[in-house]
């Protein structure tokens, strides 16, 4: 029994009622057209551009605040972490907000709320209950424009754009039980899977990822699988599953061995999706199977863990693949939707698209066919010493683009302002086993090591935030952080069935190196422009100053640290003339990160043009329109002591 409330003001209605029906964007690589910003990405390529320069080089200095949203009443907590992003349709912004994942609509150019929605969900579990990074728009002719939802309690909704109402006609009066149709028996109220991310439409397929909870430490081997399914945008019926873990007879079913995928769950797509609408083709960056660090329980590759699958939006059925990591053991899902690009390489037109990594690889591809755009080379790596485990004996690395952070460890790269800070960094060194890029985790030995030190860590390199495309260059726009994590394994029965998982051990507290400061030399944080036609990088900057707490520590006192970037899980933004790019909230809180700085950049150099201060820091990405002759810039922002909101850029008017 479903029980839903919805607020709508009489003059909104009118006003959302009356609006004209733009067509639906045609060329995923063009960016967001007609100054709307139809999907989560900008459009359906997740190139986050628009092509707007009434914000420019000559007066982004003059931006200030036009309006602001508030989110501090949606849900029993304000997030302080609100990853939204609005969609932008006829003069109304559609966003979620709060625990519970309210949508609202909110008026383009004043702030004023139109609209909210929240689905009352009981005691539904909610592995990812948070607002969740949006929704999403669709409309065909006949039909009034809908908007979906993936609820906190994985159920999808239909709602009409115009009134916020659940539209009867879909699904059971308008919702959809997402914990059905998996192949497996689950509880629909107890079952940990859900989804913080938007589902995208292409034609009139609604395609519907998961996400279950962190894989550190799963408590059992046996999870829901993350099957990705296909519905009927005007009835909510399933129109096709495609099996992440493959089924007895599919394509990519021996890779699971000893029957392991009967049990195992996750590879889920956790992240957003991209796809290209011509094409009719969706693209998957599927998540790692259950566990995160230790595989034993699932023998094998693991097709399609960890690889980006093409699909027929329309079928489900598959196109190509690439696994990016064979048997991953690192938790180095693919963290981001990919991105599509019209490039010339080497004289060649190529359709192509971009995966970017949390190892700082970026892997390129022909879109319609699979086909590698520069070679990619199978590589010894170093093997697993833990009981059970068997880890594969190569792994990809692509030839071009280079990675665009640090990989593996390597103790030349350690902090040394001063020669104590460098001492330490080496002690702390000592106690754990290390090696170059996959190199595995590890059980701790008593009187030796404490575990492995990976880097990136399993938060990245690059995360959920993404790259952005500039179609006019392209240049493909990374925000990565060196992030280091110490992985060790332990056998913790009361905790899980599993083997080994995750262990508390040494973990590298505030800034991961000597008193508190980072264990490796600056940058911390970069922005890398790739020049996605020659396939090597065009320019890279530190992301931000140095955190205060490493300005004002006192083993720094009379050093200059410079530039040094920040490890923030910051959005990016492109339009025709600027690179736009906060500082977000931090991927370490401990690290001092998590600046209220919102920055303009030379897409062309990188050079820094403008600094604007933002009520709180980023925490959603941003986005760009225009309404009625104005430019605005929209982000979600918020801290522990800041209530969530949206806040509005603009020119003076």
């Amino acid at each position: 029994m479903h029980t839903r409330s919805t607020t709508l003001t009489c003059a909104a209605a009118a006003v959302l009622a009356a609006a004209p029906i733009a067509p639906a964007a045609a060329n995923a690589q063009s960016g967001a057209e007609n100054g709307q910003w139809r999907y989560y990405g900008g459009d359906a390529g997740s190139t986050r551009y628009a092509p707007l320069d009434q914000i420019n080089p000559d007066n982004v200095t003059d931006l200030e605040i036009a309006w602001r949203w508030q989110a501090a009443n949606f849900g029993p907590q304000p997030e302080f972490n609100y990853r939204t992003t609005p969609l932008m349709v006829d003069g109304v912004l559609y966003a979620t907000a709060g625990y519970r994942r309210t949508v609202v609509a909110i008026d383009a150019g004043t702030g004023e709320t139109l609209w909210t929605y929240r689905l009352h969900e009981g005691d539904r579990a909610a592995p990812r209950r948070n607002s969740g990074r949006g929704v999403a728009w669709w409309e065909s002719p006949g039909v009034a424009p809908r908007i979906f939802l993936v609820t906190p309690g994985f159920q999808l909704v239909a709602l009409d754009a115009a009134t916020g109402r659940p539209v009867p006609d879909f699904g059971d009066g308008g919702v959809v039980e997402l914990r059905l149709g998996l192949g497996r028996e689950l509880d629909l109220i107890d079952a940990p899977i859900g989804s913080s991310s938007p589902p995208i439409v292409v034609d009139d397929v609604i395609v519907v990822g998961s996400a279950l909870p962190s894989g550190s430490a799963p408590r059992s081997r046996t999870m829901p699988p993350g099957h990705v399914r296909g519905y009927d945008a005007f009835t909510g019926e399933l129109r096709w599953t495609f099996h992440t873990i493959p089924q007895p007879g599919e394509f990519g079913h021996e890779t699971w061995e000893d029957g392991s995928w009967e049990y195992t769950g996750n590879a889920a797509v956790w992240t957003a999706l991209s796809a290209d609408p011509e094409l009719g083709y969706v693209y998957l960056p599927v998540e790692l199977g259950t566990g995160d660090y230790y595989g034993g329980h699932r023998p094998g590759d693991n097709l399609f863990s960890q690889s980006i699958v093409a699909l027929d939006a329309e079928t489900g059925e598959r196109v190509w693949h690439f696994q990016t990591v064979r048997h991953g053991i690192w938790d180095y899902d693919p963290p981001a939707a990919p991105v599509l690009a019209d490039l010339v390489v080497d004289g060649r037109e190529i359709p192509a698209v971009a995966l970017i990594t949390k190892q700082t690889f970026t892997f390129v591809f022909d879109r319609q066919t699979g086909e590698p755009v520069w070679p990619i080379e199978e590589r010894p790596v170093p093997q697993t010493d833990v009981p059970g485990e068997r880890t594969a004996p190569t792994q990809p690395f692509p030839t071009k683009p280079p990675p665009y952070d640090r990989q593996g460890v390597d103790p030349a790269d350690l902090i040394d302002f001063t020669p104590e800070l460098r001492a330490e960094a080496e002690e702390i060194l000592s106690q754990l086993h290390y090696g170059p890029l996959y190199e595995p985790p590890t059980v701790p030995v008593e009187g030796g090591t404490q575990g492995t030190l990976m880097v990136p860590g399993s938060l990245g390199g690059a995360n959920w935030p993404g790259g952005a495309l500039d179609p006019e260059s392209g240049y493909l726009y990374v925000q990565s952080a060196t992030g280091p994590s110490v992985i060790s394994l332990i056998n913790e029965p009361e905790v899980s069935d599993m083997d080994y998982i995750r262990g508390g051990g040494l973990r590298l507290r505030q800034g991961g190196g000597p008193q508190g400061l980072p264990l490796f030399k600056p940058p911390w944080g970069r922005i890398t422009a790739i020049d996605l036609n020659e396939g090597e990088i065009a320019w890279q900057v530190p992301n931000g100053d140095a955190p205060d707490y490493v300005k004002d520590h006192p083993a720094l006192e009379g050093i200059d640290v410079g530039r040094t970037g920040r490890p923030d899980r910051g959005g990016l933004l492109v339009t025709r003339t600027l690179l736009f790019a906060g500082e977000g909230g931090g991927m370490f809180a401990a690290f001092g990160s998590g600046g209220n700085r919102f920055r303009a950049h030379d897409k062309a150099s990188g050079e820094m043009l403008a600094e604007i201060e933002l009520p709180a820091n980023q925490t959603g990405l941003p986005m760009t329109y225009m309404h009625e002759g104005r430019q605005y810039i929209v982000v979600a922002v918020g801290a522990r002591r800041h209530p969530a909101e949206l806040v509005a850029l603009a020119l003076p008017e």
